[in-house]
């Protein structure tokens, strides 16, 4: 069976369309999954006026309800006016009120089960505040609904490295009061248990960086490191987690240890996401912990590049495969659930050694 993926266009005025179209072009998309484009045709148009040939061949098909999503089709679901402006490059109140409107359909359809993952095209985080919308973010915004009254997991991923935060979008000088043992071990434990399940890692090496720079200096430069993180960590050992750390970041980075763990558990968004983005700027936004799937391209609106054609639709394509992928590994997971033993051997072939299970 094909999943059906929801797909929200994003800010009508920056390259969500853009990164959307030029990636549903493939037709190897329609041949894996049901895409639904929740927008609206008319501004699609007129954003694939601004593109190249081969995207201005896709033809949509329209749809009300996403019961009637057809497989080998692009299907579109209308959210807004066909008389939404497009004021391309530009932050505006309509552009926000747009993402929304697509954004609470495809949400609607995730709880009712009629897709069963949804990709989110960027969002700008200011213009879309309103009465229905008092989030820093789509991450926020859907622990607020699927999220099951417990925290989520921002998580970006790539084929060099994971990369998990404590704290997401939060200004700098809060990070700190928000770093509790706590948060840091039920962030731990979100952690594990993607790697596991979605990600199919038998037992998960994970690093934890530090707060401070130089990881405290005991206590000299801070000493959340030594009552906080230090202690989080030796609990997850206790609960059985492969868990070391807290390493300062600069030298964790800078000498390539990341190779070494499968993913890595930051205090911060920067100090996660610079070198992350450092080395691959395709990669993937996850958002773990949920009752559903969501990935996202890791980028935001770019108005600087919007209707002039330059906006690389890699990462959207890479979340749009993840999304179909963990669809795929949480329905094997069902089915072995129904034969402990199939996982019983999968877990004893993934103890096997791998090649970046090296001694630091």
């Amino acid at each position: 069976m094909k999943p059906t993926i929801a797909i929200t266009a994003g800010d009508i005025n920056g390259v969500g369309y853009e990164i959307v179209l030029k990636g549903l072009a493939d037709q190897h998309i329609t041949e894996i999954c049901k895409p639904i484009v929740y927008g609206n045709a008319k501004v699609a148009r007129q954003h694939i006026a601004t593109l190249n040939e081969e995207v201005r061949q896709l033809q949509f098909n329209l749809i009300s309800d996403a019961a009637q999503a057809k497989e080998g089709k692009i299907n579109l679901i209308t959210c807004y006016g066909d008389d939404t402006q497009v004021q391309l490059g530009l932050s505006t109140e309509t552009a926000g009120q747009a993402s929304l409107a697509a954004l609470d359909r495809a949400v609607q359809d995730l709880k009712d089960g009629k897709v069963q993952a949804l990709v989110t095209a960027p969002i700008n985080k200011e213009n879309i505040q309103s009465p229905g919308f008092r989030f820093s973010g789509h991450t926020e915004y859907l622990t607020h609904h699927f999220g099951n009254g417990q925290d989520s997991l921002m998580m970006m991923v790539s084929d060099c490295m994971r990369v998990a935060l404590v704290t997401n979008h939060v200004p700098i000088g809060r990070v700190a009061s928000l770093i509790t043992k706590e948060r840091v071990l039920a962030k731990l434990r979100i952690l594990n248990q993607t790697l596991r399940e979605d990600f199919t890692i038998g037992q998960p090496r994970i690093a934890v960086l530090a707060l401070n720079p130089h990881a405290g200096d005991n206590g000299l430069l801070g000493s959340e490191e030594k009552d906080i993180i230090r202690p989080a960590v030796e609990q997850a050992v206790e609960e059985g987690l492969t868990v070391f750390g807290p390493y300062s970041a600069d030298g964790f980075f800078g000498a390539g240890k990341y190779v070494h763990f499968d993913a890595v558990l930051g205090m911060y968004h920067d100090q996660g996401l610079i070198p992350f983005k450092s080395l691959d700027m395709n990669g993937v936004n996850y958002t773990a912990g949920l009752s559903i799937i969501r990935t996202a391209p890791d980028h935001g609106t770019a108005y600087d590049l919007a209707g002039k054609n330059q906006a690389d639709p890699t990462s959207f394509r890479h979340a749009l495969y993840m999304a179909i992928d963990l669809w795929q590994t949480r329905t094997q997971n069902e089915e072995l659930k129904k034969d402990p033993l199939k996982i019983i051997q999968r877990e004893q072939k993934e103890r096997e050694p791998r090649h970046n299970e090296l001694p630091l």
